[in-house]
């Protein structure tokens, strides 16, 4: 500045120019590096791609502090002078050098204190994931069992013994498969969705002998190898849709299960019991955070007056 300018306080006007230019300095340089560490915050993560993310920022910063001290210099020749300099690789050197060092100098130290602040972050979020994955974990496999399903499952049993012995005989199969599934199941945090899908059948196949022509079925759902879903996931919408909703003659309860692109859509019609309690849908947000563990896409709710809707987001196994 002292070298088209002199000394600010020279004069009244001199000192006022060079006030402005020092706030016009600091303005652009400060908003600016805030603006684009912002901007590539929110399209490059820290802790997938920490190299790219710092020769991004660097690359950045320097490159936009360089044009806009280029430009405000420009501007206050102008106000001193009542012309632009003759440019010359030589005035533009001599004019953003030392600010653009200075500006190196803060990206890098700005660089480093955004990644160990996103390291950090990032720490605690996967010890709080950690330990709402270990809470549900243990949620699930207290329930999974559910003493109410094996008590009507087996009342169901017993009378089948007596009235239908070879339908008793598909019922102890199908119940077989499902404990089998459950146990194998408990150990493992993700299942295929073909693997969900046919232990679904099985549950369904027992609900319907125990509720007859008042619950109804609609299942499709096609899937790859390499689609995966949380285990039991699908059984727990099922189950509450039966706890939650009237199952009779007068309210028959619909359940389809069907794929909507990326996600398992499970929806029922909506007859809430009147005697039934207000759901504290517990069970729906640890199945979310299961999720959240696996995936960024987030679990669908959606619900209308004749109708409740849980999208699951399948999720696809990158292989190496």
């Amino acid at each position: 500045m002292l070298a088209f300018m002199g000394n600010p306080f020279d004069s009244i006007r001199v000192f006022f120019i060079s006030l402005g230019w020092a706030y016009a300095i600091c303005a652009t340089q400060w908003l600016g590096h805030g603006y684009i560490f912002n901007f590539l915050d929110k399209k490059i993560d820290w802790i997938e791609q920490p190299v790219k993310r710092a020769l991004a920022g660097l690359a950045a910063l320097v490159i936009y502090s360089a044009i806009a001290f280029y430009f405000i210099q420009m501007l206050f020749f102008y106000l001193v002078n009542g012309q632009l300099p003759t440019v010359s690789w030589k005035w533009i050197w001599g004019n953003v050098f030392y600010p653009v060092g200075i500006s190196f100098v803060i990206t890098i130290t700005f660089t480093a204190v955004g990644f160990f602040k996103a390291w950090k972050t990032s720490f605690k979020r996967a010890e709080q994931l950690n330990a709402e994955m270990l809470a549900y974990k243990y949620e699930v496999l207290r329930n999974q069992i559910n003493p109410h399903f094996l008590f009507n499952s087996f009342n169901v049993l017993s009378e089948l013994v007596y009235e239908n012995q070879e339908l008793a005989v598909k019922f102890i199969q199908q119940l077989s498969k499902l404990f089998r599934y459950v146990l194998e199941s408990r150990e493992k945090e993700l299942v295929q969705v073909s693997e969900e899908i046919e232990f679904v059948k099985s549950f369904s196949y027992l609900l319907k002998i125990r509720f007859e022509n008042k619950l109804q079925f609609q299942i499709d759902v096609a899937a790859e190898p390499d689609e995966m879903i949380v285990p039991v996931s699908i059984q727990m919408l099922i189950e509450n849709a039966v706890k939650h909703n009237e199952v009779s003659d007068q309210y028959p309860l619909t359940i389809k299960i069907i794929r909507n692109q990326d996600f398992i859509e499970v929806s029922n019609s909506l007859k809430p019991k009147e005697a039934d309690d207000e759901s504290t849908r517990l069970g729906l947000k640890n199945l979310k955070q299961q999720f959240v563990f696996f995936t960024k896409k987030d679990i669908v709710v959606e619900k209308s007056p004749d109708q409740f809707r849980v999208s699951l987001p399948i999720i696809k196994i990158v292989k190496s």
